[in-house]
């Protein structure tokens, strides 16, 4: 069994885009025509040259091996071109490529991927999903109204959620960490006791944050929050800055979380010696894959930390985030998107089940997912944004920070 054929699907979901403005999906074949698909969770660079990417990575490193040889394929991976160490883009290349090949090994096995890593040890996985304003409502407005995003919490607590998380600590810049605006302080306070109001003990608060701030202003926004009881605080800090989690760790009563952005054990294992994080959230389709992901969570066990996989994404990572949580026992929780989750069942074929707040890991074989083909085609994205983008303007202190959530609109 061998790989001989990739095919890049690059998908736009519906507007509003909640999961970013495109997926990127590849299918790799074999020889004896089993067939895999997997994510990559690539954002820095453009659609046409990401294809480029991964189509070298594929040709270079994975055609013609067998997809069983997945310590091999990485190690060339990692090693490429004398480097080594830690690449957002030709390891989040080889991410989706490598959760393609554990769907193809399944199926070659007729066992879900999951009973491939060591076994089901949990029948569910707890799900959690950001507030996301209703369709027709103002989306603009719902970013920065605490009222407004109460009744969203309450309703996903009403849908069976446990946790919901929400960012109302303003802007996403370009530039280093920044001091939060006193607005954004205040902003922050009335989301949590708003949320927290709404949803008693039924649910836990997640604050997000995206590295916008500095290691002193993250302890003075850590802080305000920690009445609200928050399960998490989300990378505060810029994520290239590694040893300052530890120092807001020591200062705020709140549980950091980190890992959308870092590729490989490399990062998370200086993180967990360093202290400063007990909740790791890797992106499968950019950590380096489900095999790297194992390692990570196996690393983590020995400091008592948990693993939530992060979903800012399609359905083929959340599916390769599920089987990822079956098989660990240090699993928190796993993201999935409650608004917009209609395309996202409907691009796999409504084969993952989510029941009362709990995703249900597939049995069926390989990843366990029917992936739409031609759904995907009928919704190409033919932009040259980026999956994601961050602002170049610094933060407002005069007049506030107001900003759109999730991929704003292209005009």
């Amino acid at each position: 069994m061998r790989l001989t054929d990739l095919e890049i699907f690059t998908v736009a979901p519906p507007a509003p885009g909640w999961g970013g403005r495109y997926w990127t999906f590849v299918k790799l074949t074999t020889d004896d025509g089993i067939s895999g698909i997997g994510e990559c969770y690539v954002s820095t660079v453009g659609p046409k040259a990401m294809d480029a990417v991964i189509r070298d990575v594929f040709e270079r490193h994975m055609l013609g091996t067998s997809p069983e040889e997945i310590e091999l394929m990485f190690r060339r991976v990692y090693s490429s071109g004398f480097t080594q160490r830690p690449d957002p883009t030709t390891i989040g290349a080889f991410s989706g490529l490598e959760i393609a090949c554990w769907d193809i090994i399944g199926k070659a096995r007729n066992r879900p991927v999951w009973a491939l890593l060591g076994g089901r040890i949990n029948e569910r996985i707890r799900s959690y999903t950001y507030l996301y304003p209703e369709p027709g409502q103002d989306a603009a407005e719902f970013w920065v109204n605490p009222d407004w995003t109460a009744e969203a919490a309450a309703n996903c607590v009403r849908q069976g959620f446990t946790a919901v998380k929400f960012d109302p600590a303003g802007p996403y810049t370009i530039r280093t960490g920044h001091q939060p605006a006193m607005s954004d302080i205040s902003r922050s306070v009335a989301f949590c006791a708003k949320i927290r109001e709404a949803v008693g003990d039924k649910a836990d608060l997640l604050f997000g944050t995206h590295g916008q701030f500095n290691t002193p202003g993250a302890i003075r926004l850590g802080r305000e929050l920690e009445p609200y009881n928050p399960l998490w605080y989300e990378e505060p800090i810029p994520p290239d800055m590694l040893p300052e989690f530890a120092e807001v760790a020591r200062q705020v009563r709140i549980p950091l979380a980190t890992g959308e952005r870092l590729t490989t054990k490399a990062e998370f294992g200086t993180l967990l010696r360093l202290g400063g994080v007990k909740i790791l959230q890797p992106a499968l389709g950019r950590v380096g894959g489900i095999w790297e992901a194992k390692k990570i969570a196996a690393i983590a066990e020995v400091f008592n930390a948990e693993v939530a996989p992060h979903l800012y994404a399609g359905p083929v990572e959340w599916a390769a985030n599920i089987h990822f949580a079956a098989s660990i026992p240090n699993i928190l929780m796993a993201e999935t998107i409650q608004t917009g989750g209609a395309f996202h069942l409907a691009l796999i074929k409504h084969t993952i089940q989510w029941e009362d707040g709990y995703i249900i890991p597939p049995t069926a074989p390989g990843l366990g997912i029917d992936f739409d083909e031609d759904l995907a085609r009928a919704h190409p994205y033919t932009g040259t944004r980026l999956h994601l983008e961050m602002q170049e303007a610094p933060c407002d202190y005069r007049h506030g920070n107001r900003f759109e959530g999730g991929a704003p609109s292209e005009t």
